[in-house]
This record gives structure tokens, sequence and C-alpha cells, in this order.
């Protein structure tokens, strides 16, 4: 039984399943968006949102924690100086999963995981404002 056992294995070897997701949340962190697996994207969210809070920490043993996963030292910047700037207000949530479709080759289910460009609260959309404000 696998009770208290999470993240998935996704068929692979424990090193390649490590090596992929270090290179995975280095692009996506670099290049803030991506295209991948759903079950991939459902994984990788969790490095990156935990890479992202590192950076939101900012002192030096999660800069030392960031730099043990992230493969370039350019990008762990990018993460202490701009992302978590970006996200100093926010608690979690900085991405997001769109579906796109299936893969041609074997239909897996597509999809493109992207970092959230606006550092508004989560919860907050234009429709409960405008409600809000036609109920005052």
């Amino acid at each position: 039984m696998r009770h208290g056992v999470s993240g998935r294995k996704l068929n692979m070897t424990t090193s390649h399943r490590l090596a992929m997701f270090r290179n995975m949340v280095t692009s996506l962190l670099s290049e803030e968006r991506i295209y991948t697996t759903v079950t991939r994207a459902k994984e990788m969210r969790r490095w990156a949102e935990w890479m992202i809070t590192l950076g939101k920490h900012g002192d030096l043993h999660s800069k030392r924690r960031a730099l043990a996963i992230i493969r370039e030292k350019k990008v762990v910047y990018k993460v202490f100086d701009e992302l978590a700037e970006r996200y100093r207000d926010r608690q979690g949530g900085y991405t997001r999963i769109v579906k796109v479709g299936f893969r041609r080759g074997d239909a897996a289910p597509m999809c493109m995981l992207e970092l959230i460009n606006d550092a508004k609260a989560p919860g907050k959309s234009k429709k409960t404002e405008s409600a809000a404000a036609k109920a005052e």
C-alpha cells in the first residue's frame, strides 16, 4: 500500500525522473512557459512552486537549495530577484495549466504549463469585483 506516499513515478527510474524534472523546472523558470503532458505538468507544478517559494524566502540557505535543483545560475538569479518580487503578495498558485489537445504520435493529453503574469491575489476576478460593486 502506498499510504502517504506523494509524487508520481511516471514509469521512469528515479535518476531519470529527477533529471527530467530538474531540466523542466529550469526551462519553465527561464522561459516562463513550456509544453508537456498533463501528468508531467501536474507533478512539475510542485517543483516550480517550491522554487518560487525558496526565492521568496531570499536567504542564503534557500539560494543554495535552489542551486541544487536549478541547472543554470542565471535562472536562480531570476527566481530570487524578478520572480520573488513579482509574487511577493501571492500565497501560492504561481503556475497555470492550460490543456491544448493531444499529441500526434501517441494521443497523450498535452498542456501548456506557464507562470502567472499578473500579481493579483488569487480568487479575485473582475466578475466578483463587479458583483460586489453592484451590491453596494
